[in-house]
């Protein structure tokens, strides 16, 4: 369990960076430009696909790795930082704050939630 949670706190830094950073280094390594964002797949309608992703698996990292010992703690935690971060694009250069990556980002936590609570669930059985 010790592993995970160092994982997390890790998965966790390089996403702070990644997203008040003002530019996108994934642009940067993958196309040599920090203006441009990487496309995993196309969005879901109002809902960014790449966003969900990235908060899923944060997320469910974050919920394997404390949900023992600090469950509600953790899932707070959680999504506060998918909203605070995303509202932090308002005020970084050259970043913007748009709604489709805000609800990607609740999205995906929300997603990881109720995937670990199922699987908690059979888990017991």
């Amino acid at each position: 369990m010790q592993k995970t949670k160092i994982l997390f706190n890790i998965i966790n830094t390089i996403f702070i960076v990644l997203y008040v950073y003002p530019g996108s280094i994934l642009g940067f390594l993958i196309y040599g430009e920090f203006q441009k964002q990487p496309q995993i797949t196309q969005d879901f309608l109002l809902i960014s696909s790449n966003h969900i992703y990235a908060f899923f698996v944060l997320s469910f990292i974050g919920l394997f790795a404390y949900y023992k010992s600090k469950k509600k703690l953790i899932i707070t935690y959680l999504i506060l930082s998918s909203v605070i971060l995303e509202v932090l694009h308002l005020v970084i250069p050259n970043r913007s704050f748009q709604y489709s990556d805000l609800f990607g980002n609740i999205v995906g936590v929300l997603m990881s939630i109720l995937l670990f609570n199922i699987f908690n669930f059979w888990r017991k059985r």
